[in-house]
């Protein structure tokens, strides 16, 4: 520990703290726009600058060092004027629509130009024509509101390894861009989205297909199906007051069926039936000498990841479709017989905390019934916004619990969402299958639960050892899959995310700042909620899911069967880079 002074008091901290952390702790927030814990370091923005007695000038408190006697003033009248100004300097060729940009509310820019009080025609700067972007299938780009604080780019590079995104230029022609101004579509862009949750401001969202959803809600020759993912109702709540690691699962039914779909069903549904095809899939591989490791195919930021960077990997891939997709397959076969209606007739969208999933839907191979199994996905923040705009008052909802025969899903289901969670499902029941579908095989295997980057277990099954990993974050995957390749690990299943944390984590979930996202670990949180929905259900392992059951008898058979096959698998291949 140093002793400082902080504003005059006296604190105590840890040795090699920043100024940031420091005040953090002293209870005094220190506002920031460039910095993002662990991936974005830079000092760049000049928001954060503080005093530091003998120090020529102001310094960044999120790059400097604390150490003993050091005293620190964050509020004084130096330090407030230049925070003012470097916002007005920033706001002076920012394109200025903020009623009706999609981060309204929620951008850290705005935000902070409130607090300051700045005058936002102090410095008339010259605003060029920006070119937007809207090339690739899951996002769009608008330089025009872009500041350069570089978390974006830092997002792609440092926590995904992959970097098509950069500095263009120099001094005032500075734009983030892909290189030789490349569209987005035409690179090695994966669609996972975490830019966009790392931009602080509108440069960076989703494409809205909202008006698509109520479109087809609209027409009275539709019905109208759709599908929340489990961790949807882990961030759901955060655009309505309700803090980080609340569960909403009830109030976000409810508000679905206000909005007019004819069936509200469960993704947790399909992520039980993901789990029957894919535990025998890999148990299939392991007694019949198939491609091992076997890799989980759920994340399709992960999927188009291996199709462009490591398409020697394809063998390994499971060929189960995600869940979003078999939901699909099942509702546009399976339902649509039941309702002895044509697939044509049934519209089904998706709620997913993912923006790949955008690019997902229109992947070749994922046409059961000829038609795309999904017609419309939205993320979180997109149901967010429309239960807004539709004026479906969140907080007072009453609980309420999806539809059948879809809707029913078990613990295993649910923690599909968090990192680990499609590896401990998995084995729930390929283990129980192994040990002669013995009811007192383990459920819980916690050995790859937690949020690191990079998890491995060994687990002795019926006299067979059965090696697992996970890893979340393509540049975790990527240093693992490169261990494998040298020989240096070798495993039987590997579970991979795009995202850090998993799906509680995904690009398209509810945005939190720079402040929260820098002192709250919003991926355990969230992840929380899923496990305390595991351990409070009834059915805790895919394979006792009674409808799935009753699917599998009435229509698909057994598992991985050559029905099954056509309707839940799907085909991988080799992409260029560079189209």
């Amino acid at each position: 520990m140093v002793n400082i002074k902080i504003n005059g008091r006296d604190y105590s901290v840890p040795e090699g703290s920043t100024i940031l952390e420091a005040a953090r702790l002293a209870g005094i927030k220190i506002p920031t726009l460039c910095y993002l814990k662990d991936i974005n370091a830079i000092g760049a923005c000049r928001i954060c600058v503080v005093e530091v007695k003998g120090a020529r000038s102001l310094v960044a408190a999120c790059v400097y060092p604390v150490n003993e006697g050091m005293e620190i003033i964050t509020n004084s009248p130096k330090v407030i004027e230049s925070r003012k100004t470097t916002l007005e300097l920033i706001i002076s060729n920012h394109k200025r629509e903020c009623l009706s940009c999609v981060r309204s509310g929620s951008c850290e820019l705005q935000q902070l130009c409130y607090e300051y009080g700045i005058d936002e025609n102090k410095f008339l700067g010259e605003n060029p024509a920006v070119d937007i972007d809207d090339s690739a299938a899951h996002m769009v780009r608008d330089n025009s509101k872009c500041i350069l604080c570089r978390r974006c780019v830092a997002a792609c590079a440092v926590t995904q390894g992959i970097g098509v995104i950069g500095a263009n230029e120099r001094g005032f022609a500075t734009q983030i861009a892909s290189a030789f101004d490349m569209n987005l579509a035409d690179t090695a862009c994966v669609s996972c989205g975490q830019c966009i949750t790392a931009c602080p401001t509108g440069a960076l969202h989703e494409k809205d297909d909202t008006d698509k959803v109520m479109d087809a809600i609209a027409d009275p020759e539709k019905i109208v199906v759709v599908q929340p993912a489990p961790a949807v109702r882990a961030s759901l709540g955060e655009a309505f007051g309700y803090p980080v690691g609340t569960n909403v699962e009830g109030k976000m039914i409810a508000a679905l069926r206000r909005l007019g779909f004819d069936k509200v069903f469960d993704t947790n549904f399909s992520a039980d039936l993901t789990i029957m095809e894919e535990a025998h899939e890999f148990l299939g591989r392991v007694q019949n000498g198939g491609t091992l490791p076997m890799i989980t195919s759920c994340s399709p930021g992960w999927i188009r990841y291996c199709e462009n960077y490591f398409p020697e990997f394809i063998p390994n891939l499971s060929t189960c479709k995600s869940p979003q997709q078999m939901f699909g397959a099942i509702v546009k076969t399976y339902y649509a017989q039941k309702l002895g209606k044509n697939p044509e007739d049934i519209v089904s969208v998706s709620v997913m905390p993912c923006t790949a999933k955008k690019y997902e839907i229109n992947r070749e191979d994922q046409s059961a019934a000829g038609i795309p199994d999904v017609d419309i996905t939205i993320t979180t923040r997109e149901l967010a916004r429309l239960i807004k705009k539709e004026g479906i008052m969140f907080n007072d909802l009453p609980d309420e619990q999806p539809d059948s025969p879809l809707g029913e899903g078990t613990g295993a289901a649910v923690i599909f969402g968090a990192t680990g969670g499609v590896m401990e499902a998995a084995l729930r029941t390929a283990v129980w299958k192994l040990t002669g579908e013995n009811n007192d095989a383990p459920i819980d295997f916690k050995d790859v639960r937690g949020v690191e980057g990079i998890k491995e277990a060994e687990y002795e099954v019926a006299d067979k050892k059965v090696r697992v990993a996970v890893a979340s974050g393509l540049a975790n995957a990527k240093a693992l899959l490169k261990r494998i390749k040298a020989g240096e690990a070798s495993y039987d299943f590997i579970e991979i995310m795009a995202c850090p944390g998993g799906c509680v984590n995904g690009g398209g979930q509810i945005i939190q700042p720079a402040s929260v996202r820098n002192f709250t670990d919003i991926r355990a949180d969230r992840a929380k909620v899923l496990y305390g929905i595991d351990e409070s259900k009834a059915l805790r392992r895919s394979h006792e899911n009674p409808d799935i059951q009753v699917l599998y008898k009435e229509f698909l058979g057994e598992p991985n069967s050559h029905k099954a096959h056509e309707i839940l698998h799907t085909s991988y291949k080799a992409q260029n880079l560079y189209k």
